[in-house]
């Protein structure tokens, strides 16, 4: 486009020019060797750009000559490179659609017009091809050429990573991963697979060495990396729990402003805030996770934050964290748990029905049955609130992989992936489950309950059971009978087989020595046996 203006721009100058000219009419001599040459001034000027523009006309047809050759074999050689391109994008995209014949053909032909050290492409398409087929050696011989060129050095390393992972030989992916992130910090697969595996380790420091700042970057880059970070942190709080706990508090605290409702989190910093006999400060940590979160992890923590507490104190615990979170299946679970242990049997059974309405799971139905068996101990009453827990939801767990864990863990014992544990109901494999948050089912579970069995024990207060371990019980007089063995007759007679209408005799049980023809029975009907 700019060249077509300027050329406009140049055809209206020369034009102007020679307007200008012929408005101004004058005479021009020229006199060369002895001749004198008149003419006017619009010609002499017509002349000069006509020997301009032939000078260049001639000009252009000597240099095209001159480098016709050249441009000759230019223009082959552009040609051949695009049709090696051209076979290269083909066989490429033949190797990502699995058509290993098709890859393999498209590879022989771009060797044939591209030269692998001018195209580095080459070797991924050949290593590519060599997986397809299975040539797992030669495509890792490939990829060790790709990682020591400069140009490639990330493409081979990724791929020697990939492989070392399929061949299970961690130690060497966990090398790519790092030889990778120390060239290239940017790559996004390298840089959390040496995570993992340094978290797989154990060594939080490194980890967090190794994720940098975060300043740059996205929104969602940015809001990734702090939730990375906080996990880290809080993987690292929970390793020096014990052996630091103003250390573990710190960490926890540090994750807790990255993501202030990540609950593992808030568990460290509030255990660390106990053992240093902070009940206080522990207490307020838990009561903003219960308000925002209401996990049953926080629950258990607060209700029972002291060890030396009795049942009526955990009870008002756990109805204040009813108060701040009503009509919340934990918090009627944590006070049915509470009540039970006071002995409240009214209480408890109302706020476990209710949290089953609310969540009908697994411990919810449990713990019905543990209040039946302490108030009635009715087994037909247990057993059906037992068969209502077998077909209910199971209870939310820290899942990952498929696999459930009583405590957060910040990497899957199973495929290493850092943050991978969530709280969820784990997948059962129970068919037609009770639904989340349908009532029906309780209802009618609390309506064909059995009733109550006459013969179950009755309610046993606390003080009957420890009076009753208390009192002495005294031991049975056991008496020894000795028996005198009669002696038996004997028999010189000859065994006969019996006639098939006599009677044949009765024999007793196996320790039931029995009767024999009378002999230890006397005419007055007594037996013969003494005792003393």
């Amino acid at each position: 486009m700019i060249r077509i203006l300027v050329f406009a721009l140049f055809v209206l100058a020369l034009a102007a020019g020679f307007a200008w000219l012929a408005d101004r009419p004058g005479e021009l001599s020229i006199i060369w060797q002895g001749q004198r040459a008149d003419m006017s001034l619009m010609v002499a000027a017509t002349l000069v750009v006509s020997l301009i523009a032939a000078v260049m006309l001639s000009w252009w047809i000597v240099r095209v000559v001159w480098t016709s050759p050249h441009s000759i074999q230019r223009y082959f050689r552009a040609r051949k490179r695009d049709r090696g391109y051209q076979a290269l994008s083909t066989g490429l995209i033949a190797a990502g659609a699995g058509d290993a014949a098709g890859a393999r053909k498209m590879l022989g032909r771009t060797k044939g017009l591209l030269s692998a050290d001018q195209e580095p492409l080459i070797h991924l398409l050949e290593a590519q091809a060599a997986m397809i087929e299975g040539r797992y050696d030669d495509a890792r011989k490939k990829f060790e050429l790709m990682a020591d060129d400069p140009e490639t050095r990330e493409l081979g390393l990724r791929g020697l990573y990939l492989e070392a992972r399929r061949l299970g030989a961690n130690e060497a992916a966990r090398q790519y991963a790092e030889r990778a992130a120390e060239k290239a910090p940017q790559l996004p697969w390298a840089t959390e697979a040496a995570l993992e595996y340094r978290s797989e380790a154990g060594d939080w420091d490194e980890a967090l060495k190794l994720l940098g700042d975060g300043r740059s970057g996205s929104a969602e880059e940015k809001k990734a990396y702090a939730r990375r970070k906080a996990v880290l942190l809080t993987a690292r709080a929970s390793a020096r729990l014990d052996a630091d706990p103003k250390g573990a508090r710190d960490d926890a605290h540090q994750a807790l402003k990255l993501d202030e409702n990540f609950v593992p989190a808030g568990l460290i910093e509030a255990r660390a805030y106990l053992r240093e006999d902070n009940l206080r400060k522990a207490a307020s940590i838990l009561e903003r996770l219960w308000k925002t979160t209401a996990h049953g992890d926080v629950a258990k923590l607060y209700v029972r934050a002291r060890s030396g507490d009795s049942a009526a104190d955990r009870l008002k615990r756990a109805e204040k964290l009813e108060a701040l979170r009503p009509n919340n299946a934990e918090a009627l679970y944590a006070v049915a748990e509470a009540a039970l242990e006071t002995r409240n049997f009214t209480l408890a059974r109302a706020k476990a029905e209710a949290a089953a309405r609310l969540s009908p799971r697994e411990s919810a139905f449990l713990l019905l049955a543990d209040i039946e068996d302490a108030e009635t101990g009715d087994q037909g009453r247990i057993r059906h609130w037992m068969n209502q827990a077998l077909k209910a939801p199971r209870d939310p767990a820290w899942t990952a992989d498929g696999i459930t864990a009583p405590e957060w863990r910040a990497i899957s014992p199973v495929t290493g992936r850092l943050d991978a544990f969530e709280w969820k109901t784990p997948v059962s494999a129970l068919e037609g489950p009770v639904e989340e948050g349908s009532t029906d089912a309780v209802d009618e579970a609390i309506r064909t309950l059995p009733p109550l069995a006459i013969e179950a024990k009755p309610a046993v207060r606390i003080e009957e059971v420890v009076k009753a371990e208390k009192t002495p019980v005294e031991k049975p007089v056991v008496v020894t009978a000795v028996v005198e063995p009669i002696p038996a007759k004997v028999e010189t007679a000859k065994q006969t087989a019996p006639a098939e209408n006599e009677e044949r005799p009765f024999f007793g049980m196996p320790d039931d020595p029995g009767v024999k023809d009378g002999a230890a029975v006397k005419r007055d009907g007594t037996s013969g046996f003494r005792l003393f």
